[in-house]
C-alpha cells in the first residue's frame, strides 16, 4: 500500500473527515489534501506515527471501560504488547527487592499457557528469588530496574504473548535435573505508563524482554528469570 492510500485509510478509519482530523492531528488541511491525493509525499515514518497515535487513543477508550489494571494490545505491526495500567512502583529510587520476592511468591504453583506454541510453563519456588536476586537484576539500574520491578503484575500475560522461542542446552549440567532437558528464551513485551505532572498517563514506554525458562527432567518448563529488559527507541504508545 503506498503511503497516500494509507494515510487516507488510516483518516476514514476514523470517521472524520479532513478538517476534523486536521484539528485531531495538528496537520493543515492542505497538507492532508496534497497527502492524500499524492500531489506530496511525506516521510515514510508518518503513516506509522499516525497509527500509533490512533491505536493509543483507542487503548484509553477501552481502558474507561475497564478496570483491569493489565490489558494485552496489538500494536500497528501485528505484535502484542502487554499494557501495565496501574504501576505499584513509580520511582527508581530505592526498589525494596525481598519485598518484590514476597509478592511474587502467590504466584508458585500456577502455569500459564503461551499462545504461540500452546506450551504450559510454570512458575516454581526458585522463581521468585531469581527474578528478585539474580546477577542481572543486581546489575540493571534506571528505567530498567523499574519496568522489571513493575513486571511483577503481568507475569501471566507476559508468557501468553510470548514469542521467538530459542533452545539451548543445560552447559556443564549447572542446575542438575531442574534444567535437564536444557533452556528455552522467547521474546516479550510491555507497556509501563509515564504519569503528567497531575498524576494522569501521558504515554506509554513499551519494553522488550527475554523470558528465561527451563525444562525439567520430566520435560516440565518453568519460568526461571526475565532478562534483559531495554526500553525500545520507538515507542509506539508514545
Amino acid at each position: 500500500m503506498d503511503i497516500a492510500k494509507s494515510i487516507k485509510n488510516l483518516r476514514e478509519s476514523t470517521g472524520m473527515s479532513r478538517k476534523e482530523f486536521s484539528e485531531h492531528t495538528g496537520i493543515p488541511v492542505r497538507t492532508l489534501e496534497d497527502w492524500e491525493a499524492g500531489r506530496r509525499t511525506p516521510p515514510e515514518y508518518i503513516p506509522r506515527l499516525l497509527a500509533y497515535q490512533i491505536r493509543f487513543e483507542d487503548i484509553f477508550a477501552l481502558k474507561e471501560k475497564s478496570t483491569d489494571n493489565v490489558s494485552i494490545i496489538t500494536d500497528p505491526d501485528g505484535k502484542k504488547v502487554v499494557l501495565i495500567n496501574d504501576i505499584r512502583f513509580k520511582s527508581r529510587r530505592s526498589i525494596d527487592w525481598d519485598e518484590i520476592e514476597q509478592i511474587i511468591r502467590k504466584y508458585i504453583g500456577k502455569y500459564y499457557e503461551i499462545a504461540e506454541t500452546a506450551e504450559k510453563v510454570y512458575i516454581g519456588s526458585d522463581f521468585p528469588d531469581e527474578f528478585t536476586h539474580s546477577k542481572y537484576t543486581k546489575a540493571i539500574k534506571g528505567a530498567n530496574e523499574k519496568a522489571k520491578a513493575n513486571a511483577i503484575t503481568a507475569i501471566g500475560e507476559l508468557i501468553q504473548i510470548a514469542d521467538n522461542k530459542a533452545e539451548s542446552p543445560d552447559y556443564d549440567r549447572k542446575h542438575g535435573n531442574k534444567a535437564k532437558n536444557g533452556w528455552y528464551r522467547y521474546d516479550t513485551r510491555f507497556g509501563i505508563p509515564v504519569y503528567s505532572e497531575l498524576g494522569e498517563i501521558d504515554r506509554y514506554n513499551i519494553f522488550r524482554a527475554r523470558m528465561l525458562v527451563r525444562c525439567d527432567d520430566q520435560n516440565k518448563l518453568y519460568l526461571y528469570d526475565i532478562v534483559q529488559i531495554k526500553k525500545e527507541t520507538s515507542t509506539p504508545l508514545e
